[in-house]
């Protein structure tokens, strides 16, 4: 075989193999097994199914398009599998990648691939740490002074090093078998001994940038685990605020009611326990409308018997085909007790909430507005926890999408304008807000 087609084959090979690697990486269901270290059986054999299918089909494409043997990485893609997926996937892959070779003639492939796969498999077990499998890379240290000091002090060869010899080794054993097998067998030969280094190292090469490919994949999916961890983290504790001189005021509004009015306060004891399961409800992370409007509800008639029915009244507004829109859960509360606690409170005669919603083309606006004692300023970004913390959740769930509006004029009220994007029918589900809420049912 020309020598110099051997050099550009080696050199496609490397492209061949990067290019297979990154096809396979944006698979969702592929990022997903390659992301677990530990696998079921049916899993193991989905992942061999993926990585091996592609592997397969380019000893076809090598069979089928001349002087192009750079797409045939079967012996590579076997001790890739088997070191990626253990003995049994392994053995599989080298098995699936060795079929068409039965069709062409060249039946010494399937032992060869399946024993690479297998001795890949033996090696990934072998592994303390299995983060060294993917941090392999063909130009380790080879300074001689450290390997002496690493292997006395390990009394072991470290596993990299192991690696780089195997697949020496196998790749060796694969051309003494040529001997055995003759053109049953496919390999690369040359007579050039230099050629032949590079044929071996170019092997090396085609294993490890496959690894370096999959492991950014799993780095950038760690990343993407510590994200949803952390905002899960974060929905967490924004969600469980709650204030507690609401909680204080509301016990001593039962502890007064119950002398002269128990029927009344087993009511408020009751709302208020339904107030405080929803909060304890971590994992709704989103609800409709009208179940936010019932807990809301659950608040208001509490805050009602506190300031009585001539003080405090409630007028809603609410657009029937708003109420199965799906929303953050204790959205509402905290911006309805601001309008009492600093709109209402003050002012001597009480006053009106009104709760309002609305579909304006993609948008869900929901307003609260108050006719307390407003606030000085005019628009104003609002203040105090309460607005804070729905500040906060609207920016973690939303980003840029959704709006928080303040309007308020002194001494005749304030206006909360709430404005939400609205996810499709088919959108709102566990998988679209995985990452944004969170999942510890």
């Amino acid at each position: 075989m020309d020598q110099g087609l051997i050099l550009i084959t080696l050199l496609i090979k490397l492209g061949v193999s990067a290019a297979v690697s990154s096809v396979l990486a944006r698979g969702r269901r592929f990022r997903l097994l390659l992301f677990r270290e530990e696998r079921s059986l049916s899993e193991t054999l989905e992942m061999v199914l993926l990585i091996g299918i592609p592997f397969a089909l380019g000893v076809v494409v090598r069979a089928k398009v001349k002087n192009f043997m750079a797409a045939d990485l079967a012996f590579e893609g076997s001790m890739l599998m088997g070191i990626i997926t253990g003995r049994f996937g392994g053995t599989a892959g080298g098995l699936l990648v060795s079929v068409p070779s039965l069709f062409l003639g060249e039946w010494g492939n399937l032992p060869v691939n399946v024993g690479a796969g297998l001795v890949a498999g033996y090696l990934r077990n072998l592994a303390q740490d299995k983060e060294a499998i993917w941090s392999f890379s063909p130009f380790f240290d080879l300074s001689l002074y450290r390997w002496i000091r690493r292997t006395i002090r390990k009394s072991l060869i470290d596993w990299q090093t192991s690696f780089f010899v195997m697949i020496l080794a196998l790749t060796f054993a694969r051309y003494e078998l040529k001997g055995v097998f003759g053109r049953h067998l496919f390999v690369l030969e040359t007579p050039n001994w230099l050629v032949t280094v590079l044929i071996y190292l170019t092997t090396i090469m085609c294993v490890a940038i496959a690894l370096k490919v999959l492991n950014n994949v799993r780095i950038e999916m760690k990343l993407e685990e510590q994200e949803r961890l952390l905002l899960q983290a974060r929905m967490e504790a924004l969600q469980s605020q709650i204030n507690p001189h609401f909680l204080f005021n509301t016990l001593n509004t039962v502890s007064s009611l119950v002398r002269f009015n128990p029927d009344k306060a087993r009511e408020v004891i009751v709302k208020l326990s339904n107030i405080l399961r929803r909060l304890l409800r971590k994992s709704d992370a989103f609800v409709q409308l009208k179940d936010e409007l019932d807990f809301v509800d659950d608040y208001l008639d509490i805050e009602v018997v506190r300031f009585g029915h001539d003080k405090l009244r409630i007028v809603k507004e609410i657009e029937r085909e708003s109420l199965e829109i799906a929303i953050p859960s204790v959205i509402l509360q905290p911006l309805v007790e601001n309008s009492i606690k600093h709109g209402l409170s003050p002012k001597v005669e009480g006053g009106t909430i009104y709760l309002r919603s609305r579909i304006a083309g993609r948008l869900l606006v929901i307003e609260v507005e108050d006719d307390g004692v407003g606030m000085e300023g005019g628009w104003r970004a609002g203040t105090g926890i309460g607005m804070a913390n729905v500040r906060e959740r609207l920016h973690v769930l939303y980003g840029d999408a959704a709006r928080l509006e303040v309007s308020s004029q002194h001494g005749h009220g304030t206006l909360v304008r709430l404005t939400l994007p609205m996810p499709n029918p088919d959108e709102f589900s566990p998988s679209l807000y995985d990452i944004r809420s969170s999942t510890s049912r």
